[in-house]
């Protein structure tokens, strides 16, 4: 009896041990969300430059930003992951992807880590209405013409219907692929409505309000991505506006879902007047200020973070060091004890070294 039963006993624990050395992953198959990712720890200060997918695929533009983080104050990267075209750029784990995919970054997880081992900050970015390729797979979710089709922006670009559910979970089943191949954080960009384009000819289904619509995402992204950090873009002008500008943005509604929030304060794209200015891109620390000094009283006790986006190309004025650098110090000093860095943007993925060293951290 005794042998019976330490036999097995013996059998018993050597179950229990190939059990608790199966490999996690095995388990549950490739289901990644059956395991709690930790959050990733945000640098006091983000200084961000942007990439664009064929970008991320060029280790001459891998390493440049590499070699700019060690000689300046960056420490973070935005990679497009969706860009304006609605194509995405490496190869996901979403079976609904699989026709929007355009594999231009190889081996997502391997660039990260390399942004990773030389110490900076990767954010994905992901445009999310603007969705020509979506839209095109899936006319049900796009916004009509009232005559007929799908509608077109003054870019040719069609456009997801912002209240489509079916389109809001798109684009989250894909920051959370991108999170669980190492992104630390999602930038959300083209959370709104059309802005151009033929307004009065979009047709959508039962949207009483735009601002209702994205401010429903806005808290949909939080609760559906609730352990992660995210952050979104918005007009410049929403630092001022307290209307949604026919968009759906209000400023105060995405302090309350995102751990950052983005607005896009480009002195080039203030109209005439702004500030009595024929030319607000020849003003570039007023401009800057001024949005930021407003965001900041409206941010209240909102527990989210203002870090803006700034102007590094020429459009309006000449972005030259001294325009690029007088932002950053507007940002600085208006933000105070709440600065908590910003994000540079310029179409060619070349950046102003010497105004970020004088700008500082």
């Amino acid at each position: 009896m005794n042998k019976f039963f330490l036999g097995f006993l013996c059998l018993l624990l050597i179950s229990l041990g190939i059990f608790l050395f199966i490999p996690k992953e095995n388990l549950k198959g490739n289901d990644s969300k059956v395991f709690k990712k930790e959050k990733a720890a945000v640098p006091e200060k983000v200084i961000g430059v942007y990439l664009t997918g064929w970008s991320a695929s060029n280790e001459e533009k891998i390493d440049y930003v590499i070699d700019l983080s060690k000689r300046t104050s960056v420490n973070a990267v935005v990679i497009d992951i969706k860009d304006w075209s609605g194509h995405v750029s490496y190869d996901t784990d979403v079976k609904e992807m699989e026709n929007a995919e355009r594999v231009i970054i190889k081996d997502v997880p391997r660039v990260v880590k390399k942004f990773h081992d030389n110490g900076l900050y990767v954010i994905g970015r992901i445009t999310v209405f603007q969705d020509p390729v979506l839209a095109s797979l899936r006319n049900d979710l796009a916004v009509k013409s009232r005559s007929g089709g799908l509608w077109y922006d003054f870019n040719g670009l069609s456009w997801i219907d912002p209240s489509k559910k079916e389109g809001w979970d798109y684009n989250i089943a894909l920051a959370k692929d991108a999170l669980g191949k190492g992104f630390d954080e999602i930038n959300f960009d083209y959370i709104r409505f059309p802005s151009d384009g033929v307004l009065m000819d979009m047709d959508f289904d039962n949207i009483a309000s735009e601002r209702e619509v994205i401010r429903s995402f806005f808290a949909y992204l939080r609760e559906s991505i609730p352990d992660d950090n995210i952050s979104v873009d918005l007009f410049g002008l929403t630092t001022v506006n307290k209307d949604d500008l026919g968009i759906g943005q209000v400023i105060e509604d995405a302090y309350q879902y995102f751990d950052f929030v983005c607005p896009m304060v480009y002195p080039s794209h203030y109209v005439s007047g702004f500030l009595k200015f024929e030319n607000p891109a020849d003003y570039p620390f007023e401009v800057v200020a001024y949005s930021m000094a407003k965001a900041k009283i409206r941010l209240g006790d909102y527990g989210s973070k203002l870090r803006p986006w700034l102007q590094d190309f020429n459009l309006g004025a000449e972005y030259d060091t001294a325009k690029i650098y007088l932002q950053i110090k507007a940002v600085k000093d208006i933000l105070g004890d709440d600065y908590s860095g910003y994000m540079l943007w310029s179409p060619e993925n070349w950046y102003n070294e010497e105004a970020i060293i004088e700008g500082g951290d």
